[in-house]
């Protein structure tokens, strides 16, 4: 949430949702409705966002809330980015959002970061095989095995996902701080969300 405020430089909580929306962030995290409000709000009173209170439009409508980052917030912001693409063993939606928001860092820090992440799987995975061959197969431990045998499949898939991921941007891909414009994705005021889940909910209008 704090990654799609940013790229707002402000936003009020409707946007954010509908960013959020467009991302997909309610099949992969727990980002819902009144879960997202409920974060905002509390960001605000953390110190992490500064909240400014817009004046109704001359349209009608309720006065809505707008969110920008404090310099609390944007440092929280690149603490929690820079740990979560280096972390192996996390949450899915940690590591879905860090791959989102990697291009807000320099290339050279974000190759730096998801090649300590490979050594992170890596030394990981040595750590299962010191109990579990996986060539041996998961048989002599019974269907227990099957659970590490997951484990390591895993480990090694999200280890060379990484490595070209680590190729293709050390071979120029994207567009990262301090290299241009970056990619726009978020959707434009009043632009009609393909995504969107219809779900109304009372912080919408706030």
């Amino acid at each position: 949430m704090l990654g799609a405020v940013r790229q707002h430089g402000r936003a009020h909580g409707y946007q954010v949702r509908g960013d959020l929306e467009y991302w997909g962030a309610h099949e992969w995290s727990n980002a819902k409705p009144g879960s997202i409000y409920h974060a905002l709000k509390q960001m605000a009173r953390q110190g992490l966002l500064h909240a400014h209170e817009v004046a109704p439009s001359t349209a009608g409508g309720p006065p809505r809330t707008e969110y920008e980052l404090t310099d609390r917030g944007t440092e929280e912001y690149f603490t929690l980015l820079r740990a979560a693409l280096v972390t192996y063993d996390q949450r899915g939606d940690m590591k879905t959002a860090a791959i989102g928001f990697m291009v807000d860092l320099p290339r050279a820090e974000a190759v730096a970061l998801l090649k300590e992440r490979t050594h992170r799987i890596e030394a990981w995975r040595s750590s299962v095989t010191e109990h579990y061959v996986p060539e041996e197969g998961p048989a002599r431990l019974g269907h227990i095995g099957e659970i590490m045998n997951m484990w390591v499949h895993t480990a090694d898939s999200e280890a060379a996902w990484t490595r070209g991921l680590v190729e293709r941007i050390e071979n120029g891909a994207y567009t990262f701080a301090g290299e241009g414009e970056p990619f726009v994705g978020v959707l434009a005021e009043d632009e009609e969300n393909p995504y969107a889940t219809a779900e109304r909910h009372p912080g919408d209008d706030r």
